[in-house]
Formats: structure tokens, sequence, C-alpha cells
């Protein structure tokens, strides 16, 4: 098992100054992890390499590996020169992961905010086309450098299972796979259980992260709540305190023979730092149970 943590569960200490992604790689070897994942909020690298360079070299230096790179990407736009123009953005990033030495990276396909007339299975067959172009450019640039490039269930358009699966067999490349997040299914009201047997095998890395639920119709009031796509109520949870069932997901993962990267991802209420310990503690502790 090799568990570790994405920067974006630390976001909340980013923004407020009080750590910068240097310290988060410190962090994250201090508190037991073994990698960490790279999602550049409240830090940019593609635009300062010195930077992406010192992160590379803290990595080594503490000892924990650079596991993955998540990007937002939109493929789905109005015109061919838009279009041209986002590959090589992202192409842009693969090179900074060549750079950094990195081996995976997740970029989306559509905007991650779109309103509900974009959210139907008729707008995702139209976009499809682009988005299967896209991912195939940027999959095949990637794979010259032995980099495997991934969709997430997340943003809303391809969140669902067969909505990932449609679009890796239809770009169908060697290395262009999935991250399999355990909780983003809720955010489109697919259960998580059965959005985690369905995908796990298209999986190149494992998403750990828990979300409080409430329905359409019981407000649960202030907070960081948000909307699913059909009206329920999510809200962040610290990784096995929420209302996923972590453990049946964790028996699901172990018993399949996965062996690759786990990264808790928090986005709770909660301090992160507090959160993140208790979230990694815990998935420890439910790997070595399942």
């Amino acid at each position: 098992m090799n568990l570790g943590l994405s920067t974006y569960s630390l976001l909340d200490a980013i923004k407020t100054g009080e750590m910068n992604v240097l310290d988060v790689v410190t962090w994250i070897a201090d508190n037991g992890g073994e990698h960490m994942e790279i999602v550049p909020y409240g830090f940019s690298l593609v635009d300062n390499l010195e930077l992406a360079d010192q992160v590379r070299d803290k990595a080594k230096e503490v000892g924990i590996e650079l596991s993955n790179y998540s990007m937002p990407a939109n493929f789905v736009l109005d015109t061919e020169a838009a279009f041209e123009a986002e590959v090589v953005r992202v192409k842009k990033h693969v090179d900074l992961l060549d750079r950094m030495g990195m081996k995976h990276m997740r970029h989306d396909v559509t905007a991650f905010t779109l309103p509900p007339e974009k959210m139907t299975i008729a707008h995702f067959e139209k976009s499809l086309p682009q988005i299967i172009e896209g991912s195939r450019r940027i999959a095949d640039y990637a794979a010259k450098f032995g980099i495997t490039t991934t969709i997430e269930n997340h943003g809303v358009a391809v969140q669902h299972s067969d909505r990932v699966q449609r679009v890796l067999e239809a770009v169908d490349r060697p290395n262009f796979k999935t991250i399999l997040d355990i909780g983003n299914f809720m955010c489109v009201d697919e259960d998580s259980i059965v959005g985690v047997k369905k995908n796990l095998p298209y999986a190149s890395l494992v998403h750990f992260k828990d979300f409080y639920f409430r329905a359409f119709d019981a407000d649960p009031g202030g907070g960081k709540w948000f909307r699913t796509s059909n009206g329920n109520y999510l809200r962040g949870a610290i990784v096995g305190q929420g209302d996923i069932d972590i453990r049946k997901i964790m028996k699901l993962v172990k018993d399949s023979g996965y062996d690759g990267y786990l990264t808790l991802e928090f986005e709770g209420m909660e301090e992160c730092k507090e959160a993140c310990k208790i979230g990694m503690d815990n998935i420890r502790r439910f790997w070595e149970e399942a």
C-alpha cells in the first residue's frame, strides 16, 4: 500500500500563507505519507520552473514520490483555434511533468462548472468527438515521455462511471486510463460502491475522500455544502467519518489486486492538517483491516 496526499487537501493552509507547496512536501513526509499529488491551486509550476525544480528536489530530499499531477482542461470549445490552443496549453504541462520526472497526470476534458442543460447525456454525446480528439492528442504526446494520462470521474459532464468508460474505450490508448475517485460519483448521484466496482478495473490511481450526504429536501443549513446534479446536498468530510462506506470500498480495492497509489483528498470544513492526519491514519488502518 502506497499512501499519499493531494496538495489540494492542504489548500486552506496554502491560501492563508501558513504553508507553501514546499512545506506541503515536508509535511507529507513528516506525517507518514509516501507520495504527493500536485494540484496547482494556490501556486503554479508550469510558469515557475524554478519552483518546479525545487519541488522535485525537495521530494527527493525527504524521500517521497511525486505520484500525479492534476489540472483543469476543456476540449469542448466553440472554435477550432480555441481547441488547438487548449491542446498546446495542456502539452506544456506534459513537458513540465517530464522535467520533474513524473509519469502520471490527470486532465479534465470539459469545463468544470456547467449549466444544467450541459449536464445531460445528449450534450455529452454531442461533445464526445472533441473530448476523444483532445484526449488522444495529449495521450499520444505524453506517450513519448512514458507518461500515463488520465481522466477522473470529475466535473459533472464525465463523472458517471458509464461516461468515464465511454471515453476510455473511445480514446483507446494504452497510456490513457482513469483516476478513480471514490467520492466523486456522489456529485452526480451515483452510489460510490457501484461506481467503484464498475471502474476499478480501469484505474491507474485511486483517490480516497469522504462526504456527508443530505437529501434534496433536507437543507442542512450553513457550511461548505454544495448541491449534486439532482439537487441533493454534499459536504466534504474527514475520510472515515462521513457517509461513504469506506471500509467496504477499501476491501473492494484491496481484493481487486490493485497495488498503485492511494491518495487522500480532503475538502471539508475541519482544520486541514489535523483532518489530513486523521484521514491518512484511517486509510492505513482500513487497509490493514480489509
